[in-house]
């Protein structure tokens, strides 16, 4: 007997759409199990992709995919989509090198129309879409979907504001799972979405429309009676505002409710808006009772589930920084902490807990956490905004405006700085060390152990100005750390390990693969430790006593540390002779942390191959006989 019968006959959105309504929750049913069993064994996000199993089947159902567009907003949640859509067997390397990316990517399958990692994007790329159909006099239908967290994000907003305008024939399907607000979803619910978005309806509102146009004051006081009636039944009223038609909220499991409102939804002109109501984890009992858990998680025994770690293992940089914080925030009254929706990621957990009264979790807003903690720095106050690598890059213009320029006293913790992983181009904080080092007033710092971090936040909160410390996902090389509050002269390295001829210039993560090299290499290693300032009287000193200096950054090449460096050189007229290794000139895809470093030469291996070939070059062009003058 075939362990997923309905689901083995699937391999693209065409035999979904020939399969029998009623045979659809059956499909949801072993789609869900495929999704637990075969994520148990890679890792990736769980709890999002359980609860979008009757949602993405009701859309392959109801549109013609790929022609018409299903925009997914972060993209969590599109695990069901990719099997639904031929990507099944490439499951099994689900976020491995060369295997299925953990998000949607448009090289990888034309059911992906648009690439995300980052949220909040949706509805702009989905109006942009529409809009481009209408100008080239193309019939599809586009769909954003896009969770309630995302929803709280200024550029969703934004998007709504100008789709409300446009006439655009588009649908937002907003996915809620984790707001409190109209938590009915029963029979009652169902009949007014279907009432709502019936052709009937509709039809009746056109005609009415049309009856009225003789009368404004009479077509007013009908639209106002028509608000007032679905304001009474429905939340949607700020969407109704901004020019959407509302519908919902709805059961987004039942899928005898989904079909025939998507159905009569695809019928209708213009902004469309339905909220459905979703569960994390829906179908798996450990991940329903802990969606947060279960959010991206690593191999698991889906019988078992996620095992409670043993402890004593080093700590991660992440936990490095939520020890300090408590630590910090215990001895300092001033300080407040600041996540955009990602408390447990990177590390605050403990914090709220124990000073809930100096902890803000602003959501998915970026933009605003960085000006919020300027406003706070303006009173006096000691922001430490704890915050991706990657999700920095959303709120520049914040940091260089109202925070740098200001030269307010605001903490920067930058977690997952260089290659992440698993989670590919979209999260890899690979370029912090290049869009940081240019703004003024900036403290910037890389510590190379997780001792050093925990000296480097201390150094930044006791800055006068704006400071960024910068670490890597996972964990150190394992010192031990001093539970004293002290930091470290600004500005001022160190050397790790005496040679000779060549010296490496080690910038944070990149410390220990350095020494390792160095070690084969018989080279100098420097832990430069500061980015601006940098050491220049280190960089010197070390210029004149060696041939070729080495700057080595988990960083993208251009721009980064060994930009900085290369200044130095520069401004002091020296001869010196410098190779810059780092990230290379494009995106990185994803994989296993240490495969990419060793991929990219920021690994031992790497470093030595790259030196050996510069003196190897170097050699070579000095043996070289004269040109012939003839």
């Amino acid at each position: 007997m075939m362990r997923y019968p309905l689901l083995d006959t699937i391999s693209d959105p065409t035999q979904l759409r020939k399969l029998d309504r009623r045979h659809l929750p059956q499909l949801a049913d072993e789609l869900r199990t495929f999704l637990v069993e075969s994520v148990a064994r890679t890792g990736g996000h769980l709890s999002s992709n359980l609860g979008t199993v009757e949602l993405t089947i009701a859309l392959h159902h109801v549109f013609d995919t790929p022609h018409d567009r299903l925009v997914w907003d972060v993209g969590h949640q599109t695990y069901a989509h990719k099997v639904l859509t031929g990507r099944r067997a490439g499951m099994a390397r689900l976020r491995m090198q060369g295997g299925v990316s953990g998000f949607p990517k448009r090289s990888e399958s034309p059911y992906d129309t648009f690439g995300v990692g980052h949220s909040s994007t949706s509805i702009s790329a989905a109006l942009g879409m529409a809009l481009a159909a209408k100008t080239k006099g193309e019939a599809r239908k586009v769909v954003a979907i896009i969770g309630d967290g995302a929803m709280s994000a200024g550029q969703a907003f934004e998007a709504l504001n100008n789709a409300g305008v446009a006439d655009a024939d588009m649908l937002v399907i907003l996915n809620d799972n984790d707001m409190s607000i109209s938590p009915a979803v029963g029979a009652l619910n169902r009949y007014l979405a279907r009432l709502f978005s019936g052709s009937s309806f509709n039809a009746a509102r056109k005609a009415g429309e049309k009856i009225l146009d003789f009368s404004p004051s009479l077509r007013e006081f009908a639209k106002r009676a028509e608000e007032h009636v679905k304001g009474m039944l429905t939340p949607g009223t700020l969407f109704e505002e901004m020019g959407f038609n509302y519908i919902g909220p709805i059961d987004g499991h039942d899928l005898e409710s989904l079909i025939p409102t998507l159905h009569n939804l695809k019928n209708l002109k213009g902004p469309q808006f339905l909220h459905v109501i979703t569960k994390k984890g829906q179908g798996y009992k450990l991940a329903e009772v802990d969606p947060v858990l279960y959010h991206g998680v690593s191999k698991f025994q889906p019988d078992v589930g996620i095992a409670g770690g043993s402890g004593g293992g080093k700590p991660s940089y992440t936990q490095v920084f939520g020890d300090w914080l408590c630590d910090m925030a215990a001895a300092d009254s001033r300080l407040v902490g600041i996540t955009p929706a990602m408390r447990e990621g990177s590390g605050l957990l403990r914090f709220s807990e124990s000073f809930p009264e100096r902890y803000y979790d602003v959501g998915i807003a970026e933009q605003h956490a960085v000006t919020f903690a300027a406003g706070l720095a303006c009173e006096g106050l000691r922001p430490v905004l704890a915050i991706y690598s990657t999700f920095l890059q959303r709120a520049y213009d914040q940091l260089l405006h109202d925070v740098a320029l200001q030269n307010l006293p605001v903490v920067f913790a930058l977690d997952r700085g260089g290659l992440v992983g698993a989670d590919g181009p979209t999260h890899h904080g690979a370029f912090d060390l290049s869009y940081l080092s240019c703004i003024p007033n900036l403290l910037l710092m890389t510590p190379s152990d997780e001792d050093e971090c925990r000296k480097m936040l201390t150094t930044a909160f006791g800055h006068d100005g704006p400071a960024a410390v910068r670490y890597p996902r996972g964990g150190g090389p394992g010192v031990a750390i001093d539970p004293q509050l002290v930091g470290l002269p600004v500005g001022k390295g160190e050397i790790r390990r005496r040679g000779r001829d060549v010296a490496l210039l080690a910038f944070g993560s990149m410390l220990t693969p350095a020494l390792a090299a160095a070690a084969e290499l018989g080279a100098t290693v420097a832990n430069m430790r500061f980015v601006k300032p940098i050491d220049r009287e280190l960089i010197l000193s070390l210029a004149a006593e060696h041939s070729l200096l080495v700057s080595v950054e988990e960083n993208a090449v251009i721009g980064g540390a060994g930009a900085e460096v290369a200044r130095v050189l520069e401004e002091a007229g020296s001869l010196a002779r410098l190779l810059r290794l780092g990230i290379p000139d494009r995106f990185i895809e994803h994989g296993d942390q240490t495969l990419l470093l060793a991929d990219v030469g920021l690994d031992r291996a790497g470093i030595v191959h790259a030196v050996q070939a510069c003196l190897s070059a170097t050699a070579d062009a000095g043996a070289a006989p004269a040109a012939n003058p003839e």
